[in-house]
């Protein structure tokens, strides 16, 4: 929790003094009521005394009475202050930092964890943040004032008032022992019911297809009854706490009077009125000290909650991406769009075996070059090192002429076009998904209907209510999966970079649009170093190198018509595919 505290900006501390100056003073201003109230006492029972010195007490308590207040209004308002810019800081911290994150890192979290730690999680520290600023520099500074008023007073009235204290702190340290190891158990929970709903939103079709309904029902039913149970059983233990304060309080109430009305009895006529008046004053501040350990209870029961999500954000952000960022800016002169790979080896950290084994080979710019190979054989994985969203296990991988771990990773994300096997569309308009992202350049009307055009997307698009306007939902889901690829493709080539990456992004394509793409796609980037991963071979006959995986191994480089008589895995994946006349005509 205090880790994360230093992360509070200089104005912050600045508004947190100003809290404990104006909190001492709303103390001093409280204190000071009963001693007015013991003077009016004295007056009313002492015969000679005006009217008007009563009344000049009596101002001086409304005065103290307004004053507690507009302190105790500044007090709050820069304690929401606080809370709420930290909080907003917070969040963004978490939220750049995850964006730091690579494939390796974003595993050990579940989305909807991250989701309720940018959330729930950094709710309960800015609501410890705002309460804390308020009660728990109120409540010590009041109970010690409040002591120091009254350990004098009496003895008997001192061990009263001593004596409820230390069973309200033994109600709260029991509370907090039975209630504390349920709140990490409630932040788990929080993020298991996030992650049913998530899956049961995202995965609507197929639940309503397998008539499924139930089923989740039944799944969501049993998290959110855990978390219900969990949680009553947490405010029951919370309610204990009420009765035993009014019991404490209004017992020490009694007592105060009841010891009072004995001292009073026994003591002399001139004492009676000094006792009197000291019994009103006792009763005033036996209360004060009451309410100060009760809101340090409050404290104390929000912050063990309040230290779970504190450690739950720190997880995040202590976090180390294994993607180090390099310092170089560009590539080697004359050799844009050139990718070259150097024995490369790759397995995934949780793996045992390796996935790729010594890769090498060189792409020149301007080349279209194809991967296949069966499934599991590493393709998309063998792609994904070149971005850099995993870092090879051995070998090297130049972009430009220089070792992609020595780029900035922007600058090397800014020569890369990639479109992912599953094409991801964002919560906006068809115009917005399509010239999202930024790679140095300015992305023009004119790139994106270009690239619309190029990417065959044209002709659904036109047919949409609202054009280029249309709003496309979260994930594409009011559009075909071929639509979807298509967009992902006019996002790519809008992007206008220097490397196209496509990750088996033609196969929801019906077979004249993927030809007409890639006659259009040829065209227009002629210039352009082009790398495609495909399951079809009608998708890659043309391309100028043919690049065979087999259990991650290169088995086999070179054009359609040489593999196809020197590379028998891409012989038996030509002939599953298309007849021998077929790719004889090719």
């Amino acid at each position: 929790m205090f880790k994360l505290f230093g992360k509070l900006s200089k104005k912050d501390l600045l508004y947190a003094i100003i809290c404990v100056i104006l909190v001492a003073f709303q103390v001093w201003l409280d204190l000071k009521l009963p001693d007015y109230m013991s003077e009016i006492t004295r007056l009313v029972q002492t015969s000679g005394s005006h009217m008007r010195d009563i009344l000049i007490q009596g101002g001086y308590m409304m005065l103290c009475a307004i004053g507690s207040l507009i302190s105790a209004i500044i007090v709050g308002y820069f304690a929401a202050l606080i809370s709420a810019s930290f909080s907003r800081k917070l969040r963004k911290d978490i939220f750049n930092h995850t964006l730091t994150f690579g494939m390796n890192e974003i595993k050990n979290f579940q989305t909807s964890s991250l989701i309720t730690r940018t959330t729930n999680d950094v709710t309960q520290i800015e609501m410890v943040i705002a309460m804390g600023l308020q009660m728990l520099i109120k409540a010590p500074i009041m109970a010690v004032w409040a002591i120091s008023k009254i350990v004098n007073k009496s003895l008997e009235w001192s061990a009263l008032t001593g004596s409820c204290v230390i069973i309200l702190l033994i109600t709260i340290i029991c509370l907090m022992i039975i209630v504390l190891p349920r709140f990490k158990i409630v932040q788990k929970l929080i993020d298991k019911i996030n992650g049913v709903t998530r899956e049961n939103l995202t995965g609507i079709r197929v639940i309503h297809a397998f008539n499924a309904e139930d089923f989740q029902l039944n799944r969501f039913e049993d998290v959110n009854s855990t978390l219900t149970r969990t949680q009553l059983f947490n405010q029951r233990c919370f309610a204990v706490l009420n009765p035993v304060m009014n019991l404490i309080m209004h017992f020490l109430t009694l007592g105060i009077y009841f010891i009072g009305a004995y001292l009073i009895m026994n003591a002399s006529m001139p004492e009676k009125i000094t006792l009197f008046g000291d019994m009103v004053v006792f009763t005033s501040y036996g209360m004060q000290v009451i309410m100060s350990f009760l809101m340090l209870a409050m404290i104390f029961m929000m912050w063990p909650r309040a230290q779970v999500s504190a450690g739950r954000i720190n997880e995040v952000l202590d976090q180390k991406t294994s993607l180090k960022d390099g310092n170089v800016l560009d590539g080697v002169k004359g050799m844009t769009g050139t990718i070259q790979f150097k024995d490369v080896s790759f397995k995934y950290p949780d793996a045992e075996g390796y996935l790729l084994k010594n890769i090498s080979f060189t792409i020149n710019k301007g080349e279209t070059v194809a991967f296949i190979g069966s499934t599991g054989s590493g393709k998309s994985t063998l792609i994904n090192l070149i971005p850099r969203f995993y870092d090879v296990s051995e070998g090297s991988i130049y972009v430009d002429g220089v070792d992609v771990k020595d780029y900035k990773l922007d600058h090397l994300h800014h020569k890369i076009g990639y479109v992912p096997q599953k094409a991801f569309m964002f919560n906006d308009s068809v115009y917005n998904n399509v010239a999202y992202g930024d790679n140095g350049k300015e992305t023009t009307s004119k790139r994106v209907n270009d690239a619309i055009r190029i990417a065959q997307a044209d002709e659904f698009i036109n047919k949409m209510d609202n054009g280029l306007e249309s709003h496309i939902a979260r994930g594409g889901t009011n559009i075909s999966g071929g639509q979807k690829q298509r967009l992902a493709i006019a996002r790519a080539i809008a992007y206008d970079p220097e490397i196209y990456i496509f990750d088996d992004s033609f196969s929801a394509l019906d077979y004249k649009t993927d030809s007409t793409l890639r006659k259009e796609l040829k065209e227009y980037t002629k210039n352009a170093t082009t790398i495609i991963v495909a399951q079809r071979i009608g998708t890659i006959l043309n391309a100028d190198k043919i690049i065979v995986l087999d259990r991650g191994k290169c088995v086999g480089i070179g054009r359609h018509k040489d593999l196809m008589k020197n590379c028998e895995v891409y012989k038996e994946i030509a002939l599953s595919q298309l007849s021998k006349e077929e790719l004889d005509n090719a």
